[in-house]
This record gives structure tokens, sequence and C-alpha cells, in this order.
């Protein structure tokens, strides 16, 4: 029975009353309400409300027909909210606020600010200006483009005589062309700009065939979402669940480059078909998508992959404690069809000292529904599993160190670089996931024998750490460690349960996870909560003390905390600030660090957005300097400088490859930029300190190759991550448009 009744209504309106139709100002906040508790029906009497309070309730959405009209004011914050369009449905409305509803992002704002063309409070702030601008600027900028691109490409595909048939086929390509090519502001507003290409193309597709067929935008995408509607089970897969795609190596592309010219390397054999598994799937949100510059040119062929095989997924609610033993069959896909993939891939700059990259795999494994058309999921992070001392694994392939994890959209997927066949997937519906760790634990079977297990902690949009047991193929529990979205988190190297988290809402925090018993029962604990002045984006725990301090990049700088458990206080702010040069050449503790590792026990490699440069320096030194005065601030004493991009894009970060002393980062253009900082770090040492006046260029740039779909170029590739083996085996690079590229080091 639903909780909303005519008695509470009456019981709860600004002031009391007798009938519903007299209610102005109802406050429903506080009451446990989902969705289902909202009875269209009975709202519907509602004829005068004008305020209405859903705070502090589990709302994930809003019914699609409350009826009403004289709405003018909404507070839905402290909720589970995920999408806002059915906020259209109160056109008078003035004030709106949905703070801290974790799902809803700077995109939904946008598409709020356009649908509702009365609102000039959201969240308690004045957007009368940009409101306005996104409903006028920026509508007529994209009808612009959308327009021009349908002139460009597609005019001419339409005759003048057609039928149904052909319009439905030429509005399914324009639709995806036009969302995939035209693009307007900045990334972090793709999703928005997407929705909005949607809706004008749909309008001018509509405009120019006529009223022939059923155009309506919003019809069209409540088909298309049924058509994704259905849900899955963990599973083995089946080979009838195989599907065959078709990969045909491209002619060869001039290429240029300032660095050097292309080395000879023997080109790789390219299979003719390659095994891919279809499931449908369906994911609440869309990702942000780059808009990096076009990719540039390269010279040799490889092989394509994309693969999905075993699937595996958290239990349902109420058994985070039990494993599952009951696995269905999820429902074959639809989409059978055949496709061909061309690809002219990557070529190394002509150095001495050049690494020759075999390139084995571009996995596209992170799909929203699976869709082969996706290429605009994020993947976002990648770490190796570790090896296990003991080699008694159901899965021998699973204990060695070419078995990696990476995260995107809704998906957590375990790979095998070498063959490329993904071991396993996780999915968790809503989820978009950004970091993933890995930890091994001592675990008591149920005849009292300890085993050491892999444990795979996974998080993102929501704040909540998902644990897998990956040799059980089962997710055993989570914890809900923030209220915002988790970055990124690491695992402590000296003690197995302990993990970092750092969050949107300006904290990093130290959990104990705890060691599960045969029955999956755990306890975890928070230990500390380190507060940060501005959103964390990288963590790093000091490698020559990892019990001591722990260093973070942050969007508006890098700081450092004391996280000794001796020490009494459990909320700490950091103990020092540090700070670099700004374009000016001054030093500034104020900028967006959003790369950060460790290249050896005391060098720090950091990057900045901002200065297009990425700086070498020393821990030791520039903390030590922090002793000796009383300031919170110390400049950080920089060793050298790397040769980067000069993008000003954010959230491309970098890695290291300490066992080779390689420093990794990718660009805007989808290339690889690799150093090799070998040589340098005994002249490091013997500077004391002084800073190298040269900055050091890349050893060598792996470029990304041309890969086609269906004939068309997949362009604008954002390099996000790139991670290598400890041993420097397997380079992977993440990018923007959902594909995972594998080379091997030959």
């Amino acid at each position: 029975m639903s909780k909303v009744t005519t008695e509470l209504l009456l019981e709860r309106a600004v002031p009391r009353s007798t009938r519903l139709r007299k209610i102005e100002t109802l406050n429903l906040s506080k009451l446990q309400l989902k969705t289902g508790d909202l009875d269209p029906r009975l709202f519907s009497r509602l004829r005068h409300l004008q305020n209405l309070d859903l705070s502090d309730n589990l709302l994930d959405k809003l019914p699609a027909n409350l009826s009403l009209p004289d709405l003018r004011v909404l507070n839905c914050s402290n909720n589970q909210l995920e999408d806002v369009t059915l906020l259209k449905q109160f056109p008078l409305l003035e004030e709106l606020n949905y703070e801290n509803n974790v799902y809803l992002t700077t995109n939904d704002d946008y598409k709020v600010m356009f649908l509702l063309q009365n609102l000039r409070l959201l969240n308690g702030k004045d957007i009368t200006k940009l409101a306005n601008h996104v409903r006028v600027v920026n509508s007529r900028e994209l009808t612009s483009k959308v327009t021009a691109h349908w002139e460009r490409h597609f005019r001419s595909q339409l005759p003048e005589k057609y039928s149904v048939e052909h319009v439905k086929f030429i509005r399914k390509k324009f639709l995806k062309s036009a969302q995939t090519h035209v693009i307007y502001g900045p990334s972090s507003l793709g999703e928005f700009t997407r929705w909005r290409v949607k809706m004008i193309a749909e309008e001018l597709l509509a405009s120019m065939v006529g009223q022939e067929e059923n155009t309506n935008p919003e019809t069209q995408e409540r088909v298309e979402d049924n058509e994704e509607a259905t849900t899955e089970n963990p599973r083995e897969v089946g080979d009838d669940d195989i599907a065959q795609v078709t990969l045909v190596p491209s002619k060869r592309r001039g290429n240029h480059s300032t660095a050097g010219s292309a080395s000879k390397r023997p080109r790789s054999q390219c299979n003719t078909e390659e095994e891919v598994v279809l499931s449908p799937r369906k994911s609440s949100h869309s990702q942000d998508e780059p808009t990096p510059d076009r990719p540039r040119a390269s010279s040799q062929q490889t092989k394509v992959a994309e693969e999905t095989h075993r699937n595996g997924e958290q239990p349902p609610k109420g058994q985070s404690h039990r494993r599952s033993s009951q696995l269905t069959e999820e429902q074959k896909s639809q989409e059978q069809d055949k496709r061909v993939l061309t690809i002219t891939p990557v070529k190394n700059l002509e150095d001495k000292e050049v690494i020759s990259l075999e390139p084995l795999h571009f996995l596209q494994c992170h799909s929203k529904g699976n869709s082969r058309e996706d290429f605009k999921t994020q993947l976002w992070s990648c770490v190796f599993e570790p090896p296990l001392d003991s080699g008694a694994r159901k899965d021998p392939v699973v204990s060695t160190s070419r078995t990696m994890a990476t995260c995107g959209g809704e998906s957590v997927c375990l790979i095998d670089c070498e063959t490329g066949i993904v071991l396993k997937k996780y999915k968790v519906p809503a989820e978009e996931f950004f970091t993933v760790a890995w930890t091994t634990l001592t675990m008591v079977t149920n005849d009292g024998r300890k085993k050491k297990h892999n444990i795979l902690a996974a998080a993102g949009r929501r704040g909540i750490v998902k644990l897998i047991h990956v040799s059980a193929d089962f997710c055993y529990g989570e914890i809900k460690a923030h209220k915002k979205p988790i970055a990124t988190a690491c695992f402590s190297p000296s003690c197995e349960t302990h993990l970092f988290t750092a969050s949107y809402d300006k904290r990093i925090g130290l959990w104990d996870i705890g060691v599960p018993d045969c029955d999956y029962n755990f306890k975890a604990s928070q230990l500390l909560v380190l507060e940060v002045a501005s959103i964390p984006l990288r963590i790093a725990l000091v490698p020559s003390c990892p019990d001591q301090f722990l260093l973070a990049g942050c969007e508006e700088g890098c700081f450092a905390w004391d996280i000794r458990l001796d020490k009494p206080q459990k909320s700490r702010p950091f103990e020092v600030a540090f700070q670099f040069p700004n374009d000016e050449g001054e030093a500034t503790a104020s900028h967006r660090v959003d790369g950060l590792a460790f290249l050896n026990k005391d060098v720090v490699v950091s990057k900045s957005s901002k200065t297009g440069s990425i700086y070498l320096w020393s821990w030791s030194q520039s903390f030590e300097a922090q002793g000796k005065s009383c300031q919170r601030t110390r400049p950080a004493l920089i060793l050298a400088e790397l040769e980067w991009s000069t993008t000003d894009l954010p959230y491309l970060t970098l890695s290291t490859c300490p066992a080779a002393e390689y420093v990794f980062c990718g660009d805007e253009k989808g290339s690889v930029w690799m150093y090799n900082l070998s040589k340098h770090s005994s002249a490091w040492r013997a500077s004391k300190g002084k800073r190298s006046k040269n900055r050091i260029a890349p050893t060598q740039i792996l470029e990304w190759p041309e890969l086609r779909a269906n004939g068309e170029l997949l362009t604008e590739v954002l390099i996000n991550n790139v991670v290598t083996d400890p041993t420097f085996t397997y380079l992977i690079a993440l990018t923007g448009v959902n594909i995972a590229a594998v080379w091997k080091k030959t």
C-alpha cells in the first residue's frame, strides 16, 4: 500500500487543509518515499499546488504524469534521482532544488535550464543569464551545426521520392553521425550536447520529410530504451552467443612526425574472424565525450578484437553475503549483423633506444548495452592483477601478471592481455566506474586452511566500493564510503586490508575492509579522514614510507598528509601544500594536478593540465625543506621537466614503470608519449637538487592507428590513461571512445 494517502496529504499541507484542491504548499520530506508511493491519480487532485517539498526521500525518478499544472517551487534534494527530463511536466516551475542527488551532473543542470523556460533559481543560485544562453545562444549554434552537417553529408542521400523504410535508414544514420561529429562547448558538457543534437536533428529531419513517419524524439527515445531494457545475470558464455566480426587491414597512409621517421617492424598477422559476445544491457547514464583534435595517421597493420566472454555481476540486494548458485540464460542479442573494421596501426619514432611494441588488440568490451556502435563510453582505470604465491587456481591465466582489470561505464572487465579474452565482466546498472584496485587477502577455507586470494575493489559515481572475489566470480559486499563520486582508490602496499578512497566530497578516506570468512561475512571500518581543500584526482603513497605519508593531486594543488595511525586525530588537514611554477614562472600552489605517480622511491612525476608539461621533483628534498619552516606551503624541488602536449584538456593522467624507469602519458590526439629516464637518475642524484635547464623530450611516441568501423574513420580519440604491467611487457591505453588498446613489447 502506498505511503501517500489523502489523509497524509491533508495533514502535511502548510497550513493543514480539509480539501486537496485547496492545498498550495505541501511538505512530504523525510518520509522514506519511493517513486511508487507517488500516485498520479491522487496528485492530480492537487490542482492548485504551487510549492512541493520531496527532499530527504528515496526517489530515483518522478512519475511521468503527476499533473501539477500550477507548480512553481519544487525541492527534490537528498534523493537518488537519475534523470531530470521528466521535470518538463512542470512548465511553470520557477525554483528547483535537487542538490545531493549523486547521479545528477552539470549536464543535467543544462537539460533542466533548457526544458523549464520559466526557471530562475536552481539549487539556490540565480541561473537567469546562463539559462538564457542555453536556450538561445547554445540552441542557435547547435542548430546551425546540425543543419550544416545534414546539408554536407545527408541531403544528397534523400531522393525526391522515398519510402518509409528509406527514411528510417537515413534517420538512424543521421542521428548517430550528428551526435558523434557535432561538437560545441566544453567536453564536460558532452552528454548535454549529444542530447540537444539528437533533439535538433529529429526536428530538422521531421521538417525535411514531413509527417510520413512518427519522428517524435520522446517516443523514439522510449522505443530505443525499451530495446535495451533486458537485464542479465552472471553466467558462463555459450557458443550460441558468439557472433562474428570480420577484420580487414586498410592500405598504408603517409605519416609525419617531428621526432623522427617510422622504424621498420614486422607486421602482425590480422585475423579475418574474431569472436564477440553480445548481451543486451541498459545503463542509466551516458558519459561525457571529449573533443580532442583528429588523430594522426599511422603506418602498420594489427589485430582488432572486440570481445566479451565470461560475465559476472554483484548479487541481488539482500544476498550480499551469500553466493547465488542459480545462473540463468540471458537473451541473445537481436543484432547478429556483420561489420567490417579496418585499421592501420601505430608507428614508433626512430631512436637508438626505441622499444618495439607490437599492437595486439583493440577491445570494445565496456559498451553500453553491449552495442557495437558505442564509441562514447569512457574508460578510466586499469590495474594488473598481482601474482599469487600459490598456483592452485581454477583459471591459471588469472594468476599471471598478464591479467588486467579495466573499468568504464557501468562495467568492470578482467582481460587476458595476451589473448584479448575478457575472462570476467561485472556490471552494476546506473553506476559509472572510475577506479579499480587490487589487494591479496589470506582467507580461511571451510576446512580451516589458509589460502591467498586476490580481491578487486571497484568504485565510481555512486560513492560505493564494490568488493569482488575474482576466483569465486562473486561480488561479496560493498562499502558506502562517500556520498559523492569516488575519483580514485588504492590499497596500502604494507597492509593488505587498508584502502584509500578519494572522493568529490573533498575527503580522502582510509578504510579497513577486513577479511571475509568462509560465508563472506566481513566487517569494514573507517580509520582516517583526510580533509582536502579541493577535489582529489590522484593519490599515491610515498614508497619510502607508505605507512607515514600520502600524496594527492587535486583540482587546486598538490598536498601531502601524515597518515600514521599511532596519532590520535582521526580527521586531519593536509601537512604541506607544494608549489609549482605557473605560466609566468611564478610559484603557485593553486593549480590542477591531474597526473601523479612515483618514478622511484623519491622522484615524483606530476602533471598539470594548465602548463602543458610534466614535472619531476624530489619528495624528500621538498618535504624536508618544509620541516625547516613553520609554513605549510613550500615549493616543490623540481629536478626536470618533460615535453608534452600543449593541450589544456584535463584528466589525461600519467603513469610510471619504476622497474624500467619509464613515464607514460597519453594526449588529446590518441598518441602515447613515452619517456625513458634511466640515464637521468644518476645525474639527478649528483646534482643535489639542481634543476635541469633543458626539457626532456619523449623517447618515442606511439600514434593512434586509423581505426574504421563500417567504413567510417574513428576520430577524436582521447587517451585518458596509459598503464603497463610491472615488468613492462604489456602497454595499455584507455580511451574516451570505449576502446582499450593493448601493445606487447617484442
